[in-house]
Parts: C-alpha cells; sequence; structure tokens
C-alpha cells in the first residue's frame, strides 16, 4: 500500500459530469497525466494503479479517475459504446477542473477509452500511452476469444460468481501470480458482489457487440488516423489481449512506438512496476522538452 501523501483517502476526489457522480484519485503538479484501468470483477482505478502514483506525481499533475460504472462511480446508464461513453465523461471531467489537454495513460479498457477520446477528441489529448489496449487487436495466432476473455466473463456465468472464479482470472493477469494476493482477491471479490457492479460490467459487455452478438469495437480500423505520439506497451505472456494481435495496427501508427515485456501478462504497471514507470515517464517527459 502507498504511503501518505498518497494513499486513497488523501488523494480522493468528486466531480459531477453530465450528472454523474465521478470520483477520481489525484496527486502532483504540473502537465497532466489521466490513468484509466482495465475492465474486471471488482476493478477500479486505485486497484491499477495505486503504486504507480507517487512516482508519476514527482512529474505530473496525475489523476486516476473511476471510469463510469466502475469503482465509486457512476455511470451505468448510457448510449452507444463503453468506449465514446467513457471518453466523453474523461473529457467532461476536464472540462469540470479546467483542465485543456492532457496525456493519458489507458490500461486494457483504458486504451480503448484513450484511443476513442484520441480520435472524437483530438485537440484534448497530448500523448497516449497504452498497455495491450482493448479494440486494437486483431488476432493472427491467437483464437477469439482469449483465454483471458473466457475466464472474464466465465466470471458471472451459471451457476454465478464465485472466488475460485475470480482467483483464476486474476492470476491469469499476470506471469508471475505472487502479484496475485490472497488479500487483493479477497477485497476485489466483495467489491464485484455490490449492488449493480455485475449490472454495470454487463451494460458495459454488451455495448460492444452487433446484433449477432459478435464484437463490434475493432478500434484497430481506425489505427491509421491516430497521429498522436503513442507508446504501445505489451507484456509477452499477456492472456487477455496477446502483444501479436496488435502488431497490425501499430504497423498503421503513424507516430507509435511498441515496447514489449518480458516476463509479463496483462498488468504490466503492476508485474514489471519499474520498467513501466520508467519508460511511460520517460516518454511522456519528451514532450514537455520539445
Amino acid at each position: 500500500m502507498t504511503a501518505e501523501p498518497f494513499g486513497y483517502e488523501k488523494t480522493s476526489r468528486t466531480a459531477t459530469v453530465n450528472g454523474m457522480h465521478i470520483h477520481y484519485n489525484e496527486a502532483g503538479e504540473g502537465p497532466v497525466a489521466i490513468l484509466l484501468h482495465g475492465a474486471g470483477p471488482g476493478v477500479s482505478g486505485w486497484a491499477n494503479f495505486e503504486d504507480n502514483l507517487p512516482v508519476f506525481a514527482k512529474s505530473f499533475r496525475t489523476l486516476i479517475i473511476d471510469q463510469p460504472g466502475f469503482g465509486a462511480s457512476d455511470g451505468i446508464d448510457f448510449e452507444g459504446d463503453y468506449f465514446t461513453h467513457s471518453a466523453d465523461v474523461v473529457v467532461g471531467l476536464m472540462d469540470e477542473l479546467g483542465i485543456d489537454k492532457a496525456h493519458l495513460v489507458g490500461n486494457s479498457l483504458g486504451g480503448g477509452v484513450s484511443i476513442r477520446a484520441s480520435l472524437n477528441h483530438p485537440d484534448r489529448v497530448d500523448r497516449l500511452a497504452l498497455m495491450g489496449p482493448g479494440g486494437m487487436t486483431t488476432r493472427l495466432f491467437t483464437p477469439e476469444p482469449t483465454l483471458g476473455h473466457t475466464r472474464l466473463y466465465d466470471f458471472n456465468a451459471a451457476p454465478g460468481p464465485t472466488r475460485d472464479k475470480l482467483a483464476t482470472f486474476m492470476r491469469g493477469m499476470v506471469f508471475d501470480d505472487k502479484f496475485v494476493t490472497e488479500d487483493m482477491i479477497d477485497d476485489r471479490f466483495e467489491r464485484s458482489q455490490r449492488p449493480g457492479v455485475a449490472e454495470s460490467f454487463e451494460r458495459m459487455r454488451v455495448s460492444f457487440l452487433s446484433p449477432e452478438g459478435k464484437f463490434a469495437m475493432e478500434l484497430w480500423r481506425e489505427a491509421h488516423r491516430i497521429h498522436h505520439e503513442t507508446l504501445l506497451l505489451w507484456g509477452r505472456e499477456d492472456l487477455i489481449n496477446p502483444y501479436d494481435g496488435g502488431l497490425f495496427a501499430f504497423s498503421q501508427m503513424p507516430n507509435a512506438s511498441l515496447h514489449v515485456m518480458a516476463r509479463c501478462g496483462h498488468w504490466a504497471q503492476i508485474e514489471q512496476a519499474h520498467e513501466f514507470n520508467r519508460i511511460v515517464l520517460g516518454f511522456l517527459l519528451e514532450s514537455a522538452s520539445r
């Protein structure tokens, strides 16, 4: 756990965006970096990035946002797809806080949201750092759905969620399961059982599907339109969005770099925190030096 002044309560903030209660954690001063978490049972921004916050806050005004319907934020009711919904909320929060432009650092679902924000609100986004971003993979060698997604969707499937199913899913998010403690599993399972959490996740999931029930949010088809300076980070052992599936999108992005981490699963910011912090901060700070 992080120490003060970077603890959860000390950095906790709320704002109202389009009538929704949005929770975020904030620390640091300077250029703004917004950190966006992935999806999963009981997830929150804090669960994904609490240990990165003290490092980022040395150089940036850092916001860790609970995306709509996750953590302590509202947001189950929306039209269209979740990427667009959450991207609009992120920009709306920036408006509320008087932030003109920000770097976006997105993990998985948060990566897809960051991409949609860069496409729909290009003037509000500076640089993108994306870890195994959702919607950016087209399968080359890995069957669909991936093992990670199968375990994710199995959590709420009949006969219902269990702690054991969550443990299986969470341990598959890392290469070395020492990063998934029993306390982490207990905390995430408790949060996943709170009223409205399962409904929020299902609303998000179906927003990505076509009428035929197939995944339709293929952001890789728009990769050529992403002109922001972008750093793609991937764990070589990612079971959710395997890195080979992102190679086509990478080849189409005019201003992208790719960094693949060995002995690393889907949670690069947790499992390879030192390397993640070093690479991402160097990339973002380069913007300020130009």
